[in-house]
């Protein structure tokens, strides 16, 4: 069973283990790593300082580990492993399934916490918490369920049988826009194909992360199958990509980043599931339900304040309905509010001075090129790291918005002709994550939904995820899938076994 939860103490250091205003459980809100069943500041680490985005303001210390520390993770999950992977796959759903139990039961306190951490709206907070406990349950389910196989055998007097295996360790590197349901969706599929896993969150949100490892505690994993490590990350991942015990790397972030893990995987020939960068279309013909399209439209965009790989970042609009759509569109992000996430705003901060500029730099490039600001384009009154809720009409194709993933409140919107066009011009880019098409053509929506090079697409609708299906992406939005019964292949290896008994 896993150790009692107990921080060791650590001298000179009041906010290390600070604890936020109104949580229900305070042990929730932990400080250090999680590593071996034990809470550990690590040997020679420092910390890193969490700031609240909304207002700037310090919410603790988490430990900062080094290299050293970050390969004893993996010291700890190949231990584990050999226990955990021996378990009968119904004993591996019961502390699944427990898991899950207590991260409902937790629900609001991790909502909080992700709140001050990240900054989205307390709504959002909550919807994420009750998406990241869906992986959880799912593949406790789907734990009990492992692919083997039996085919005919094409040899006489053998049998011949395929069975799935789990590899081994597992590395998941999680991203701060969705703290929880990000770690759950790696997490549940590795440990329920019998893998057992080392995690690192992003060093801006980690408290999330260290909630679900307390509750994973509780859940009664064995010690070392479940792993958080914070810190930097190159210092607490590159021992990873470089350890040939780590069989398996699950990524969700950019795709600079998941290139050079890609490539720095290969020395030891790790299995890779890739979540990267998003650019989607939202392609709206002049037949679809233009209020309908539009609600749609507001979703798709400004959803976790625009911080969404999903979110859509260009507009294709058939001239017939592109100014109505474009004064509805905007006149609907104009009455969006604004404002700190336990308020429960529409929109909320954004999460470094980095994004902000990125809003500023693409709003004023494409102006410089023609386009029509009609509504936003600046800072928010709010505070320094929120952006107002903007939309540019008449955005050329060269426009860096166009082209690059903006992360953030800005829609870009432009007109189109022929269905042709707004096809090419959809598929026009490296990314193939999602995209969003609104039509009543029956004949329309299954062409399009061939020829559009994306891995998910969304018809007169925004919301499209969850547990149950395949989420990933075309070209360079990623590799492999997650969520489905498709999300525990790329944690398990197929063996064949041709057996004769003579």
């Amino acid at each position: 069973m896993a150790h009692q939860s107990t921080n060791p103490p650590r001298a000179g250091s009041s906010t290390f283990d600070a604890t936020p205003l109104d949580l229900t459980d305070p042990a929730l809100f932990r400080g250090f790593s999680y590593i071996g069943g034990r809470w550990t500041a690590g040997a020679k680490s420092g910390t890193i300082a969490v700031i609240n985005p909304a207002d700037g303001s310090h919410l603790g210390d988490v430990a900062s580990l080094s290299a050293i520390d970050s390969a004893g993770a993996v010291d700890a999950a190949e231990t584990a492993f050999s226990i955990w992977s021996a378990m009968l796959p119904q004993q591996r759903s019961i502390i699944l399934r427990r898991w899950f139990e207590l991260i409902r039961e937790n629900s609001e306190d991790l909502a909080r916490i992700m709140v001050l951490e990240q900054g989205k709206p307390i709504s959002e907070a909550r919807g994420e918490i009750e998406y990241a406990a869906s992986f959880v349950e799912f593949f406790a389910e789907e734990a009990k369920r492992p692919n083997i196989e039996s085919v005919t055998s094409h040899l006489p007097d053998a049998e011949v049988e395929i069975w799935r295996e789990p590899v081994g360790v597992a590395a998941l590197i999680t991203p701060w826009n969705f703290p929880s349901a990000m770690l759950t969706r790696k997490a549940s599929a590795a440990l329920a194909a019998g893998c057992t896993v080392v995690a690192h969150p992003s060093a801006e949100t980690p408290y999330s992360a260290l909630a679900l490892a307390e509750l994973a505690e509780r859940a009664g994993f064995p010690e070392g199958a479940f792993n958080v490590v914070t810190g930097v990350a190159p210092v607490v991942v590159e021992p990873w990509m470089k350890d040939k015990r780590v069989r398996a790397v699950s990524f969700t972030g950019s795709t600079e980043i998941g290139k050079l893990l890609y490539r720095q995987g290969a020395d030891t020939v790790k299995r890779l599931v890739l979540e990267l960068g998003g650019h989607a279309p939202f392609i709206l013909f002049a037949d679809a339900n233009l209020d309908q399209a539009v609600e749609e439209a507001i979703k798709a965009k400004f959803a976790t304040s625009g911080q969404d790989c999903l979110g859509a970042n260009r507009f294709f609009v058939e001239r017939p309905v592109y100014d109505l759509f474009c004064a509805k569109f905007s006149e609907a992000a104009s009455r969006l509010s604004v404002g700190i996430g336990m308020d429960n705003p529409d929109i909320g901060p954004l999460m470094n001075d980095k994004a902000v500029a990125k809003q500023q730099g693409h709003v004023a490039d494409a102006v410089s090129k023609g386009a029509r600001l009609l509504a936003g384009g600046k800072r928010h009154k709010a505070g320094t790291l929120f952006f107002e809720p903007t939309v540019l009409a008449d955005v050329t194709a060269d426009a860096l918005i166009m082209h690059e993933e903006t992360f953030g409140p800005v829609a870009a919107i432009a007109s189109f002709d022929t269905e042709e066009e707004v096809l090419q011009r959809a598929n026009d880019t490296e990314y193939g994550l999602v995209a969003y098409l609104h039509t009543q053509d029956p004949r329309r929506i299954y062409r399009a939904s061939r020829l559009l090079q994306f891995g998910m697409v969304a018809v007169n609708r925004t919301k499209v995820t969850g547990a149950p299906i395949p989420f990933g992406g075309m070209k360079q939005s990623g590799l492999e899938r997650e969520g489905s019964r498709l999300g525990m292949e790329a944690f398990t290896e197929v063996k064949y076994v041709c057996r004769d008994w003579a």
